[in-house]
């Protein structure tokens, strides 16, 4: 009799003990995973948010500004060295929930790239094939990363709104932007241009992992990529985020005048604003503040992945050890 009922419960209690091992080795590895990534985007956006800042500005408000050092000086001159670092809070919200969407839906992406192509769910893809998995990924990223850069791009230059009589004199914080845009357009209002964001996103990120992973591949050299040291990973970073930027600054330019402009009225859509500024201020006009841009590339993508492959490392070690 004891016989009989115990044989059931011994295969039971050990299934379901390793279940339970299982289920709380995966949490940790979450856990682990998303601390890594607010190492990455803190690292990210604290490295970059000065020249993010002139970008914004000088992509909303060209005839305002001659160039990156008048921006730079002017914004020192009229709110001090913390205007370089208006909407840094929004931005880090963006940056990790942007980059823990991103690479968490990265590793699902890839699995769809090894079925359309038909390979093994274990086997390694090439460098096209991971860009075009990280572009995948970004569209869901695109979904939190719209909001929080509306506030952020509207904080970045509520000093100009204002100095130009868009909209009344308030109280630039988070907060504040955050009510106005509920009580002006509701929820929904933290999705003005989305359009803008998918069409940067997508493409942009085809070209940001693409870039990446080429060049980890070159400095590599026949090596494991996982063996890289720091100087090659920030190049790699930076190559990536250079080849985001050529490839969609135009549209992230037409991203920024939507989002900021509509804080004044409606704002027409992404072809509309693309064709007034083409036809008002001319094409370069779309390539307004490119120059911050292209300096933010490397410290900022350069210190996200440092940052992300080594904490990643030293996290994922511990939890091994354990």
């Amino acid at each position: 009799m004891n016989t009989s009922v115990s044989k059931p419960w011994g295969r039971l209690l050990p299934s379901r003990f390793c279940g339970y091992l299982r289920l709380h080795s995966n949490t940790r590895r979450l856990v682990l995973e998303i601390s890594v990534l607010v190492v990455g985007g803190t690292a990210c956006v604290l490295t970059g948010q000065p020249f993010d800042t002139v970008k914004v500005k000088m992509q909303t408000f060209p005839d305002l500004y001659r160039g990156l050092t008048d921006c730079c000086l002017k914004t020192y001159s009229q709110v001090g060295f913390r205007g370089f670092y208006k909407g840094t809070s929004p931005a880090l919200i963006a940056n990790i929930a942007e980059n823990s969407v991103l690479f968490m839906c990265y590793g699902f992406c890839q699995q769809v790239v090894r079925k359309v192509v038909g390979l093994e769910k274990q086997a390694k893809l090439s460098d096209l094939q991971n860009a075009a998995a990280g572009s995948f990924a970004s569209a869901f990223a695109a979904l939190v990363l719209c909001p929080t850069e509306l506030v952020k791009c509207r904080l970045q230059t509520m000093h100009e709104m204002e100095s130009s009589g868009k909209i009344a004199r308030s109280h630039n914080t988070v907060w504040s932007v955050v009510k106005s845009v509920l009580r002006k357009d509701g929820p929904l209002g933290f999705y003005h241009g989305l359009s803008s964001t998918l069409l940067r996103e997508v493409p942009g990120y085809f070209f940001f992992f693409g870039g990446y992973e080429l060049s980890r591949s070159f400095f590599a050299s026949g090596r494991s990529k996982d063996e890289l040291g720091p100087v090659p990973l920030m190049l790699s970073g930076g190559v990536g985020g250079i080849c985001l930027w050529l490839a969609v600054y135009p549209v992230d330019c037409v991203k920024s005048r939507i989002q900021v402009l509509s804080m004044s009225g409606k704002q027409a859509g992404f072809v509309g604003t693309l064709i007034s500024i083409v036809k008002n201020e001319g094409i370069t006009a779309l390539y307004s503040g490119l120059k911050p841009t292209m300096i933010r590339a490397f410290p900022a993508n350069g210190a996200l992945f440092l940052a992300y492959e080594y904490s990643r490392k030293l996290m994922m070690s511990q939890f091994e050890a354990y």
